[in-house]
């Protein structure tokens, strides 16, 4: 079949592709318009091949595309790292939280990068996920570590496709690691009342007491104020978090500046490392060295800004609530109220003030790893199990069920956005189970426990 060839003077069509063969390298070539590029210009694709058949195939798959608007955006393609990265930094830092950007970087720079990063973003397969996650859990990496993993790929690879408009994302295939559920065991009303009696032999021992009663986070609790309680109506309005944020360099070279930190690889006979559980660890169990444009340490920059303690948004906009504090507390409260005057004084100069409602002896926030540490104390003291800080806000929780308070009283006291956060936090316990067995006998037997 011969080519028409089109009248002398006269052009082709706007978008009309164009196939030709080249004298000088022996090949048929064929070009396409695909459409605008970032710049303005048009974007013109190159294929070539050994015959006319060739490369009219490459070059109507290429129209194909186009007019269904699949086109991947011209350039060379990205890499797994170049892509993650700028994912994080670029995308992911504009939009979220500062601990889901924590929690991402973690995710990508310690367990993602240093393990799938070599590969390109087209050519990457369903294997070398899974692969990864079988990889960190035989290194020590938890299933909830690696189903968090997971997560931040996903949203990440997911990004990557859509914006390239390409077919096939590997990921929808990609099985993800399967996490137990954890089963939480709310406080029993014993244990409850043995904590609040040992914390209340503290300072800010009400603090735990709310944490109890009221089911009130930890950032939300360390950032409460004077000035938000209505005294009146023994309100308060949680509008703010505290949280503790990394510092970031504000030098020149931040890899110069924490020269004297950056790990080095362990020894081939290194024992020191291999039963250290908080220190991030590579396959034999040694922290994993830095990497050679390292640009961390920051919190010994002698410029170092953005970091420590710092007032954020609450996490949503359900958590934007307020409670009512029971008569038992808010006495406790004004109590306290009375011990801090006492300690503004005796401190005198050294006192900083900042409104807050719990606070060091001299005035400033509490730390929440001080907070924490102190419930543990508390919890070996009272004699009771020892569990996580946040199990008090599924106690509370649990309370209000048992209680019997409306579901969404409950959602608005707690500041739950969904339904599935109700039930996640909300357990049937055994006075649960008790007074539905008890209510049954009233039902169908008529009988209490004595049997009468």
């Amino acid at each position: 079949m011969t080519r028409k060839r089109r009248p002398e003077g006269t052009r082709a069509p706007n978008r009309a592709s164009s196939i030709y063969f080249s004298k000088t390298d022996g090949y048929w070539h064929g070009r396409v318009t695909m459409g605008i590029r970032d710049d303005g210009k048009p974007d013109r694709r190159h294929v070539q091949a050994k015959t006319e058949a060739e490369v009219t195939e490459k070059v109507r798959k290429l129209e194909r595309d186009r007019d269904s608007g699949n086109v991947r955006k011209p350039g060379r393609g990205w890499k797994v790292d170049e892509w993650l990265t700028h994912w994080v930094e670029k995308i992911a830092a504009l939009s979220v939280r500062y601990k889901t950007l924590q929690g991402y970087r973690t995710a990508i720079y310690h367990h993602a990068i240093p393990r799938i990063g070599a590969h390109w973003m087209e050519r990457i397969q369903p294997e070398h996920f899974e692969k990864l996650y079988v990889g960190m859990q035989e290194s020590g990496a938890s299933a909830a570590t690696a189903h968090q993993v997971h997560r931040t790929l996903r949203t990440a690879f997911n990004e990557y496709f859509r914006r390239q408009r390409l077919d096939g994302n590997p990921f929808q295939f990609v099985k993800a690691p399967k996490v137990e559920e954890e089963e939480i065991e709310p406080f029993t009303r014993e244990e409850a009342q043995r904590i609040i009696t040992a914390a209340l032999k503290r300072r800010n021992g009400v603090r735990y007491v709310i944490a109890l009663a009221l089911g009130s986070r930890q950032g939300e609790t360390l950032a409460f104020k004077w000035e938000r309680l209505n005294r009146e109506d023994q309100f308060y309005r949680v509008r703010r978090a505290l949280q503790r944020q990394a510092w970031q360099h504000g030098c020149d070279d931040p890899h110069a500046c924490g020269a004297r930190f950056h790990r080095t690889a362990c020894a081939e006979n290194c024992k020191r490392h291999r039963n250290r559980k908080n220190c991030v660890r590579n396959e034999k169990g040694h922290p994993r060295p830095c990497p050679p444009n390292c640009t961390r340490h920051a919190s010994s920059c002698p410029q170092r800004h953005g970091g420590g303690l710092r007032e954020v948004e609450v996490k949503s906009k359900a958590g934007r609530r307020g409670f009512v504090f029971p008569d038992a507390i808010f006495d406790l409260l004004m109590r306290h109220e009375q011990v801090q005057q006492h300690e503004r004084e005796v401190a005198g100069t050294e006192w900083e003030e900042g409104g807050w409602i719990f606070t060091q002896p001299n005035g400033r926030p509490l730390d929440p790893r001080r907070d924490w540490a102190e419930w543990k104390e508390i919890l070996a003291e009272a004699g009771v199990r020892d569990a996580r800080l946040h199990d008090a806000r599924h106690t509370a929780a649990t309370v209000l069920l048992l209680l019997g308070v409306d579901p969404r009283l409950v959602m608005e006291l707690m500041g739950w956005s969904t339904e599935a956060m109700r039930k996640r936090y909300m357990h049937v316990t055994k006075e649960l189970r008790r007074d539905v067995a008890e209510q049954l006998n009233g039902y169908f037997w008529n009988v209490n426990r004595d049997g009468k």
